[in-house]
């Protein structure tokens, strides 16, 4: 969809209210999407978030192809991603009642900088296109962000557009120093800070620290 990075359709507004890491690691993560209690991963009515596994794969990659086509892959935000594994605990999917994946959203560890601090990237976000008005990207939004806090990290950086993320308390003001490490539209690199200040003073090319995707090992020929 024209307009909406990561393929993500429109949802209803919301708020989170994180106030650091100290507080939301005690704290339950908590996503007002229908009767979803994503600490357990139940769900009493149509959709369910819980974690991504790895049956989840080709179901995903195909809804990124339909949601965000071919050229996904040529993104900045992928020179992130590629070759590394999500941040640990931080993939998650939306499922149907036939458990079919709806939604998809996963974080990335980066460092800000040569040697900077520790940060998160978001992104790919992206929704069946059938049913993108249903509010699943908002409720994987509020999930994502609720988990980050509670596992401790201090801050979510993705590049998109402010007038849909600022509902979640993304904005530019602090990101002027910081950079992608590609093109990309300076005005669409957006952050949130789960700890007050965790990017007071942050500047250089966001660089990928995730944990690297094991080799395929191919087999011995006979």
């Amino acid at each position: 969809m024209a307009g909406r990075p990561e393929g993500v359709g429109s949802a209803a507004a919301t708020s989170l209210g994180l106030c650091g890491a100290g507080a939301s690691r005690a704290a339950t993560p908590s996503v007002a999407f229908g009767d979803i209690s994503p600490a357990r991963g139940e769900i009493a009515s149509t959709f369910v978030i819980a974690a991504e596994t790895a049956a989840d794969d080709p179901a995903r990659e195909a809804l990124l192809d339909r949601a965000m086509g071919p050229k996904r892959r040529k993104k900045s935000s992928e020179k992130l991603r590629r070759g590394r594994r999500p941040s640990e605990g931080l993939a998650f999917v939306a499922r149907g009642a036939s458990g079919a994946v709806a939604g998809t959203v996963r974080l990335w560890d980066v460092v800000l900088g040569e040697g900077g601090r520790a940060a998160l990237l978001l992104g790919p976000l992206a929704v069946d296109p059938t049913i993108k008005n249903a509010g699943i990207g908002s409720a994987l939004m509020r999930h994502a962000i609720a988990e980050a806090a509670r596992l401790g990290h201090a801050a979510i950086l993705l590049v998109g557009d402010a007038p849909y993320y600022e509902r979640f308390g993304f904005s530019a003001e602090k990101t002027g120093s910081l950079a992608m490490p590609g093109p990309y539209e300076r005005h669409r690199l957006l952050a949130l800070e789960l700890v007050e200040g965790a990017l007071a003073g942050a500047q250089g090319t966001l660089k990928a620290a995730g944990r690297k995707l094991k080799a395929q090992r191919l087999p011995l020929a006979a």
